[in-house]
Formats: structure tokens, C-alpha cells, sequence
């Protein structure tokens, strides 16, 4: 079986080994704009040793962020700075990656330490959309219903996004489609009512994602990789199940996805996530051993050897770290120690390694 620090390819990329930086949300641009503070952030975990490094969500319209403080990647002139960023972690021996996301009917909101509740007017507070007009929570403003003119743009804008992800410098490109975003609401029966074509089947509510991962697929041609962060569960009854995610898996594996990023929740209040260590890991598992597709695994994962494990026992291909990097962001080099693997260090914190 593969080891935590064994190298792994995906079409033309190489990963030197199975450690990867999620998607964090840093509530710290200005108009989509990346900035100093992304660079140290991304910048440091690949001197940390991991072997992708994932930006946060990137708003792939300025309707599609959380908040006004979000990432974006929605004009040209975003460019520069990410492509600062790119060129740095690449010089680190790290690959770069960007998760290009729009919010739904979860957009604007203040940043969580500011409360996180909607925008009002004289806050900036823009119109959200969504599948069906229903809000997140009932004191929230309801979204507006999508019609197939706005689904065409999205796709378009997904794809714009791409094109400009090239542009910047980027080696995988990460959908995002959990955590109860725009895509994950038309996943889940929960949040989709629609009865058109993108409504009420599973095939149906499948179709955005699968429409938007084949053009994405076709933008970057066939050598890059392309992953899919899904919500596996909604974890209320009657939503999204994980069996449904192994049949969203096959479908995108089907369609150009090369690893789902195995996530859970965030679409419903009502939502009971029975939060323990490695919680979510069983999700990666699953659609690994009944798709074949290649899988990351996340949630609660704190240690080397927690880590170690779910390679070694073939639960997923990647561990994906949120909380961990943020509290070390040299986690890589540290487990690497403790599981007695040598690692190359950076040459200018070499003479820290042995003493």
C-alpha cells in the first residue's frame, strides 16, 4: 500500500506527497483581489511541505462570494497577484491549485468575526440566487430562482474563470460543489424544487455540476487535473445521502473529475453532524472502493498518524488539512519526523532539521 509521503500522479501533474491544503476561506481581499496576506498564507504551507496547496474559494462572479471580503477570479485584472502566488509555491516544490466556487443563496454576508449575518442595503447586500427561492434560514432574504438564461452564464462564468486560472499560473483546478454553495443546492432536494430540467430526478438536480465539469474538463484540455469538493451528505433526512454521492462520483468520473473532495454538510440549519475525529474519512472510502475514482479525505484529521493510516489502509489517495495547516503550517515536515520518513527541508531552515 502507498505511504502518507509516497509521491502520486494525476494526468500531468505530480504530487510529491499525499498532503493537501484546503480550501480555507481567508475573508481578507478587496474586491476579488488576492493580496499580501495570501501570500504568506499559501505561500508558507508550501514551504511546509505540502505537496498541493489549495487557495481559498474563488468567486467566479462578484454575486457569487460569501462575503465582500472573498477571493475572486472574475476579471483580468485579478491576474497579477495570483500570479505571484503561483510562481512562489511552485518555486517551493509545491503544486498550486484554485477552488473556483460561487455562493448561492449563501452570498452576502458579513465575514463570520463581524457576525456573519446577511448584508442590508446600506451594507452593500446584493441579490442572491439559488435553484429554487428558498432561503437558507427563514430570516434570511429569499434568493432568486435561476432561469435557464442565468444557468447558461454560470457555466460560462465557470469557464471564464478557468481560462483565467490558466492565465495565473494554476496545476489543478477544484469545483466547488459542498458545503451548501450554489452547486451543492441544486445537488440537494433539500434546496432544489425546480421541475425543469435541472429539478427534481437525481439526473436532473445532477446536471449542473456535470454540465459545468465537462466545460471545464474541455478548457483545460486533458493533461490537468480536475477535482470536485462535494458535500457527501446533507445529514438530514430526506437530503443528499451518501449513496447518492457515490452515484454523483461515478457520474463525474464519467465526466473529466479525476478526484472528489470528500466533504459533508452545510446545506441545511437542520443539519446533525456527528462531529468526532475522522468523522468524514468513511465517505472517501466508500466512493473510493465503488467508483474507483480517486479521493481525498477531510474532517477532524489532526495527526501523522491518523493520516498515515488513511493511505496506508486505502481509505483515500489524499488527506486534505484545513484547521491542522492553520495551526502548523510545517505540519508536513513535522509528521514526516515523527513517522520517520526524510523530508527535504527548505535550505535556508535546514540547519533546523536535526536540532
Amino acid at each position: 500500500m502507498p505511504h502518507l509521503f509516497d509521491p502520486i500522479t494525476i494526468r500531468n501533474v505530480q504530487l510529491k506527497n499525499r498532503l493537501v491544503v484546503s480550501p480555507m476561506c481567508q475573508y481578507s481581499s478587496v474586491d476579488g483581489f488576492a493580496n499580501d496576506w495570501h501570500f504568506v498564507h499559501l505561500g508558507s504551507r508550501a514551504v511546509g511541505g505540502a505537496a498541493l496547496v489549495l487557495t481559498e474559494a474563488a468567486a467566479v462572479t462578484p454575486e457569487g462570494r460569501i462575503t465582500p471580503a472573498d477571493l475572486g477570479i472574475w476579471k483580468d485584472e485579478h491576474l497579477p497577484e495570483l500570479q505571484r502566488i503561483t510562481a512562489f509555491v511552485k518555486a517551493q516544490g509545491s503544486v498550486i491549485g484554485i477552488q473556483l466556487a460561487h455562493a448561492g443563496r449563501k452570498a452576502s454576508h458579513h465575514k463570520p468575526w463581524e457576525g456573519g449575518k446577511t448584508l442590508n442595503n446600506e451594507e452593500g447586500a446584493w441579490q442572491t440566487l439559488a435553484p429554487s427561492a428558498i432561503p437558507f434560514t427563514m430570516d434570511e432574504p429569499a434568493p432568486k430562482e435561476m432561469d435557464i438564461a442565468g444557468i447558461k452564464q454560470l457555466i460560462a462564468d465557470f469557464v471564464a474563470a478557468t481560462k483565467r486560472s490558466l492565465l495565473a499560473g494554476f496545476q489543478v483546478i477544484e469545483i466547488h460543489a459542498a458545503h451548501g454553495y450554489l452547486l451543492n443546492e441544486f445537488l440537494s432536494p433539500l434546496s432544489n424544487h425546480r421541475t425543469d430540467d435541472y429539478g427534481g430526478s437525481f439526473e436532473n438536480r445532477a446536471r449542473l455540476v456535470l454540465e459545468i465539469t465537462q466545460a471545464v474538463r474541455k478548457t483545460i484540455g486533458e493533461e490537468m487535473p480536475l477535482f470536485v469538493r462535494i458535500s457527501a451528505t446533507d445529514w438530514v433526512e430526506g437530503g443528499f445521502t451518501g449513496k447518492d454521492a457515490v452515484r454523483l462520483s461515478t457520474m463525474l468520473k464519467d465526466n473529466g473529475a479525476d478526484l472528489i473532495d470528500c466533504s459533508t454538510g452545510g446545506n441545511s440549519p437542520e443539519q446533525q453532524i456527528p462531529v468526532a475525529p475522522l468523522y468524514q474519512v468513511e465517505f472517501a472510502e466508500s466512493i473510493k472502493k465503488e467508483t474507483g475514482i480517486l479521493t481525498g479525505a477531510v474532517g477532524l484529521i489532526t495527526n501523522a498518524t491518523q493520516a498515515s493510516q488513511i493511505i496506508e489502509e486505502g481509505k483515500a489517495d489524499l488527506v486534505i488539512l484545513a484547521r491542522q495547516m492553520l495551526r502548523d503550517p510545517y505540519f508536513p515536515l513535522h509528521a514526516a519526523k515523527e513517522l520517520g520518513i526524510d523530508q527535504t527541508w527548505p535550505v535556508q531552515y535546514d540547519r533546523a532539521k536535526r536540532y
